[in-house]
């Protein structure tokens, strides 16, 4: 059975996305990729969005990365569009990685489906620890002509118990 995503520290806080955070999501997108930014733009089109959910990680109540789930109507399967994280080593990915998944699980998807950078060595161990499994790749898929590794998990339903055990604060909707 794949092992869950690892459970992230107690001083994260997730929460959905707003207008608000547009400039951090743009800062970071520019410190984390030299290829293949997402804009303003786009942001601000995905905050609220039915098709996505745009997830918010503070750490010590300050900005700490994002993760963005993409959903097509009458799928059963999500798309982790991108993880970013602005200081590693503080379980910030992992939580965001663990909320990706259960927004997709609140869909009622039964996978997850993304895609990593060859040479995003950190991701891929992330990834392959939290149970996705190598799927195919794509050549030249990246603007920097990068080729994408493609990953899924096959995700269970959730359990309540397990769910409130979790250390990681969550915003009130």
């Amino acid at each position: 059975m794949a092992a869950p995503a690892d459970r992230p520290k107690p001083d994260i806080h997730l929460r959905p996305a707003t207008p608000a955070d547009l400039d951090a999501l743009v800062d970071l997108e520019a410190r984390l990729f030299d290829y293949d930014q997402m804009s303003r733009r786009s942001f601000r089109r995905l905050v609220g969005a039915p098709t996505a959910s745009l997830l918010i990680a503070e750490h010590e109540g300050a900005f700490a990365g994002y993760a963005l789930v993409l959903f097509r109507p009458r799928s059963a399967i999500a798309r982790l569009y991108s993880i970013g994280v602005a200081n590693t080593g503080l379980g910030i990915g992992p939580a965001l990685l663990a909320a990706a998944e259960e927004a997709a699980r609140r869909r009622h998807c039964t996978a997850l489906r993304l895609e990593v950078h060859e040479n995003n060595a950190a991701a891929i161990s992330r990834y392959r620890k939290s149970g996705y499994v190598l799927r195919g790749h794509r050549s030249a898929y990246y603007t920097d002509n990068g080729n994408a590794l493609r990953f899924e998990k096959h995700l269970t339903a959730s359990s309540p118990a397990k769910d409130s055990a979790s250390p990681v604060r969550r915003a009130a909707r």
